[in-house]
């Protein structure tokens, strides 16, 4: 859930205005809109203190990113020289294309 989603969930939990709101935490009703919104971007200190102001405590949390990238190799290849990286991708990209081209002929003599 996106910060402005969680405060206009909680906010109309608890049954109250934008306007009511902002004035609890001490900013403008258009604010708390362009922020629920998402065309504002939330500090961690601006979404602790919107969600105080309703009466709630912020809790941070992750979850796991998923992928078809394994995240320790994405690592470890930022660590390499970005010369070696782009040679890498050069070599991907030739295997791959040698690949297309070996089943676009598969593909005209079946």
């Amino acid at each position: 859930m996106r910060p402005g989603e969680l405060i206009k969930e909680r906010r109309l939990k608890h049954g109250l205005s934008q306007r009511r709101l902002a004035h609890r935490a001490g900013t403008s009703q258009s604010a708390i809109a362009r922020i629920e919104r998402g065309d504002e971007d939330v500090s961690w200190k601006r979404l602790e203190s919107l969600l105080l102001a309703l009466g709630e405590e912020p809790v941070l949390d992750s979850k796991r990113v998923f992928t078809r990238y394994d995240a320790w190799d994405m690592e470890e290849a930022r660590k390499r020289l970005p010369a070696l990286r782009l040679a890498d991708g050069l070599a991907l990209n030739k295997f791959s294309s040698k690949l297309a081209r070996a089943g676009r002929a598969a593909r005209r003599v079946a």
